[in-house]
């Protein structure tokens, strides 16, 4: 079934037929931030199989690696500029504690929709990696593993910073003991099937096991086909909606990328994109980022 470049408008970004564009996102992300290659994937396939648009039923978790909205807002603030998603990061103000918020709820909607577009899930969470595996190694003295940055997305920086240097001094404490409410969530994780409780080191190991069989026989895919730049091609400077950009300018690039996405497709698409571009979108610099996240979906 061809992709629907208008789905995105109801928020649903179809990854089906994807094929090797996931792996090659990952691949992208891994050589952009240094983060391992096979911890990326393996992340990826604990948290969502690898479906680009995997739904959590009990959070607001989306995605290739299950971003909750918060986490997501945080990491794109942070880094959305230097991967080409100046536009999102703007948007984005934090407040008291950390809370990221978006004024505008359409625009709102646009950035949490990323987390199903493969390339910006995957270099938003090598960055957020990335950041945790400089803060674990000051705290641990050591190297990362793709374990550590795993205990890390699991329980937060914190709590895994305070697990790595807990089990570095006292492997045997338990775990629930140290975190009742992640215990009481992820009963499977802190306990055995009798009901003991299993201790730091046990739960590492199992958190390690698990990665090593997501990611058995795998490997990267040859760089030749991968990206040199950031997200999508063009750069912030170029993408419709910023200062500079008119309006019509941006109406004119969201119009010609629908036909640019139709003609990659298929004729058929092509003119459901072309029937659709006057009445979908209209001249605003929102309606331009739309399409921007088209391009980025289908690699252009």
């Amino acid at each position: 079934m061809p992709f629907n470049p208008l789905s995105i408008l109801n928020g649903a970004v179809d990854a089906t037929g994807a094929g090797g564009a996931i792996r090659n996102a990952i691949a992208n992300a891994s050589q952009k931030t240094g983060i391992d290659f096979n911890y990326l994937l393996g992340q990826a396939k604990l948290e969502s199989g690898l479906n680009a648009s995997a739904k959590a039923g009990t959070s607001s978790a989306r995605g290739l690696y299950q971003f909750v909205d918060q986490s997501w807002l945080r990491v794109v603030k942070a880094h959305g500029a230097e991967n080409g998603l100046a536009w999102a990061a703007n948007a984005i103000t934090t407040g008291a504690g950390g809370h990221a918020t978006v004024s505008d709820p359409t625009m709102k909607r646009a950035i949490l929709a990323l987390r199903n577009d493969p390339a910006a899930a995957s270099l938003m969470a090598a960055e957020h990696a990335s950041d945790n595996k400089d803060a674990l190694e000051s705290a641990t003295g050591r190297t990362a593993t793709g374990t550590d940055l795993y205990m890390a997305h699991f329980l937060g920086l914190g709590g895994a910073r305070s697990f790595l240097t807990t089990m570095q001094a006292n492997p045997d404490k338990s775990g629930a003991a140290m975190f009742p409410v992640a215990a009481r969530a992820n009963r499977g994780v802190f306990f055995n099937s009798d009901g003991s409780a299993r201790s730091l080191s046990d739960i590492y190991s199992r958190f390690s096991a698990k990665l090593g069989k997501s990611i058995e026989g795998a490997s990267a895919p040859a760089t030749s086909g991968l990206a040199a730049t950031r997200l999508g091609s063009w750069g912030a400077d170029v993408i419709p909606g910023n200062a500079e950009t008119s309006t019509s300018d941006a109406t004119i690039w969201a119009q010609s990328t629908l036909e640019r996405l139709g003609g990659a497709m298929g004729s058929s698409t092509t003119q459901m994109a072309s029937n659709s571009a006057a009445s979908l979108l209209r001249p605003t610099p929102a309606n331009a980022r739309l399409a921007y996240m088209l391009l980025a979906q289908m690699g252009a």
